[in-house]
């Protein structure tokens, strides 16, 4: 009975999704301030009904529910409890259904965090929002229902969870990435009242832009823990496979980043408004690919869900409605945005231009390299691959290039700056980049490597240009320490996510060039040198879990003949399916990490095994929490609120005049 209670909530977040579509777009263009002022309420009661919708698919799982249909697929009755909850996320029905519940907390959080706007276009946001809410939820009950029975004869126990899945990494990543996905959709619902509305002024940059922010925030961490997950986890040693489930996240923060740049320059100077609509879209257009491509059964990786093709129409249909949707809206607006092109072809709108393209280019690099095998096959019924050598030959010079305009673009002024004063500005910091590029690897190193004299050089020549441009703006000020002062949390958010892309180019850089491996057969007593590291196999033991049984290796590992750690990787059998599974060990450190992988057991005790050095990897992630950290602190700047207490003054002020007039 109380799955049926989740039903029925499904259903009642249905009626009220086609109410909050439908009701409060149709009040903003007559008008109706009763009709407008529901959206609020019916975002709040969508949420909580899919709220219960997911808590009870919870339920189900911690029970052992088995005549749900979903559960009986993922889960076990000897899955340890934290595993039972995370399952709701673990297979397709649920984790659509985690997703529309997503949706629902942005409506939730847009129509608390709004009410200083007009209540017309927050009726237009709520109304648009609520339309992808109704879409998503009768995707779920036409194709997708994560309480389906299984009748009249459920089964004792479960198939269980994919063992990959039982794990940390599956915890928070797909929550954190789901959320980050679908916090675009605010975006692109800001973008349609824009365009529904007619007001395509800065006015809408400017409200749009704090969730701009937040989403790409939230998307950076989502994209670093599913890498940082992948890479422990999956054993392989990387952090990054080009996988063609990976790369639409990729092509949505592209996207994303692209239009967090294009929101300030349309807030700031009222251009590129046409083309910041576009991002949006496009941005959002990102996210439904990534839904697509998991649940469509067309492309195989090791993150899609196991699906009905039929699905991937329905989603298909969803994402041409939607797109298409709103760029025939965008067209038929486009007389509405025609711009005020008062700059130069030297200024900072020009080099924020180019920040965009170079970003679109790689987005649109990733899509192609990603989609086209399928159209191929589709076309020919033959198979090809596209890997990491297409996708590197592109995306490096490409990101090269976009490090370059980012050390320019804040240098320049707004609207026209000469290149005799870029060249004073940035003539200096060039050389002290190459210089330092060359000598400190170098010396580091004791030998030459151009790839890393290119990384440090780029890295060098982003952190000098940050500190001459912070050195700029404080340069008329009493004190360096009261212009820094004065500067605005947007300023210190953009300087700490250049930052984070620091970290992340050395990362990258000297984790692919520097890297060590080596696949090895040792017996227990038995030592391998990788790099300079000594990696002794002193033996195995049987362990048993709470749901499987296995070995574990114990390693010790030296440098020079001092002592550093003990890593022990495991060799485990799931007992409900019988799968084998590794559990790497990492003996993890701010400029390295140790990498053991244990394979299979062979003759003589002797066991098969892969060896990591991976230097700077960590930087990587580092360098996305500090991209996340800078986006959110952009979006708390103080004058986003200076703009929320300022139509809440006004609103007032009317409310007051109106009760004048009427008394």
């Amino acid at each position: 009975m109380i799955p049926e209670l989740g039903q029925f909530s499904l259903i009642l977040a249905f009626c009220l999704s086609i109410l909050l579509g439908s009701i409060p777009l149709v009040g903003a263009a007559k008008g109706n301030q009763l009709w407008m002022s529901l959206a609020r309420p019916l975002s709040a009661g969508v949420f909580v009904f899919l709220a219960i919708s997911i808590l009870i698919l919870a339920y189900a799982f911690v029970a052992d529910d088995f005549s749900v249909q979903f559960v009986a697929q993922h889960s076990n009755t000897l899955l340890p409890t934290r595993y039972k909850m995370t399952a709701v996320w673990g297979g397709h029905e649920g984790s659509f259904l985690l997703w529309t519940f997503m949706l629902s907390g942005w409506m939730l959080a847009v129509s608390i965090y709004s009410k200083s706007l007009p209540i017309d276009f927050v009726a237009r946001v709520l109304g648009v929002l609520g339309i992808l809410c109704t879409a998503y939820i009768l995707f779920m009950l036409a194709t997708s229902n994560p309480f389906d029975r299984i009748v009249p004869l459920p089964p004792q126990d479960g198939a269980d969870l994919n063992s990959a899945l039982q794990d940390i990494g599956f915890i928070i990543h797909p929550p954190t990435l789901y959320m980050g996905y679908v916090g675009f959709s605010v975006v692109f619902a800001f973008a349609i009242a824009a365009l529904l509305s007619g007001r395509l002024d800065a006015a809408w940059a400017r409200w749009s832009r704090p969730w701009a922010n937040v989403s790409w925030a939230i998307l950076t961490i989502g994209i670093a823990l599913g890498s940082w997950w992948a890479y422990y986890e999956l054993g392989w040693g990387g952090w990054w496979a080009w996988d063609p489930v990976e790369n639409p996240p990729l092509i949505t923060w592209l996207f994303g980043t692209a239009l967090i740049h294009s929101l300030a320059v349309t807030e700031k100077r009222g251009v590129f408004k046409s083309w910041t609509v576009l991002l949006a879209i496009l941005a959002f257009s990102g996210s439904l690919l990534g839904t697509f491509i998991t649940r469509s059964g067309l492309l195989t990786s090791v993150h899609a869900f196991a699906s009905d093709p039929s699905r991937g129409v329905f989603i298909l249909g969803i994402l041409g409605l939607a797109i298409g949707g709103s760029l025939i809206l965008f067209a038929f607006r486009a007389p509405l945005m025609k711009g005020n092109f008062g700059f130069d072809l030297v200024s900072r709108e020009i080099f924020l231009l180019t920040n965009n393209v170079i970003l679109v280019v790689a987005s649109a690099s990733v899509f192609l390299g990603t989609l086209f095998p399928m159209f191929y096959q589709a076309i020919t019924d033959d198979l090809i691959s596209i890997g990491p050598p297409y996708f590197n030959a592109i995306f490096i010079p490409l990101m090269t290039l976009l490090v370059l305009v980012l050390g320019v673009g804040p240098m320049c002024r707004w609207k026209k700056t000469s290149i005799s004063y870029l060249i004073e500005q940035l003539g200096k910091v060039a050389l002290a980049s190459l210089a330092i590029g060359v000598v400190l690897p170098t010396i580091i190193l004791l030998q030459v490597s151009w790839v890393a004299i290119v990384a440090v050089t780029l890295a060098a020549w982003i952190v000098l240009s940050m500190l001459k441009d912070m050195a700029n703006k404080t340069a008329n000020k009493v004190t360096r320490l009261a212009g820094l002062r004065a500067l605005s949390l947007s300023y210190y958010g953009m300087q700490a996510a250049h930052f984070g892309m620091v970290l992340m180019l050395i990362g990258v850089a000297f984790t692919s060039e520097f890297s060590e491996e080596k696949s090895v057969l040792l017996a227990p007593g038995e030592s391998i040198d990788v790099g300079s590291y000594n990696f002794t196999f002193n033996d195995t033991q049987a362990i048993t879990g709470p749901n499987y049984v296995g070995n574990q290796a114990d390693f010790s590992v030296s440098k020079n003949g001092n002592g550093l750690s003990n890593l022990n990787p495991e060799r485990r059998i799931y007992l409900a399916t019988g799968t084998p599974s590794t559990e790497m060990a990492i003996d993890a450190g701010f400029l390295r990490d140790l990498f053991v992988t244990l394979g299979e057991e062979k003759e003589n005790s002797a066991w098969t095994m892969t060896i990591y050095v991976k230097p700077f990897i960590r930087w990587i992630w580092l360098g996305a929490i500090f991209m996340a950290f800078g986006g959110t602190v952009a979006a708390g700047d103080k004058r986003y609120r200076r703009v929320r207490e300022r139509y809440l003054k006004r609103e007032e002020q009317a409310l007051a005049t109106n009760l004048q007039v009427a008394s």
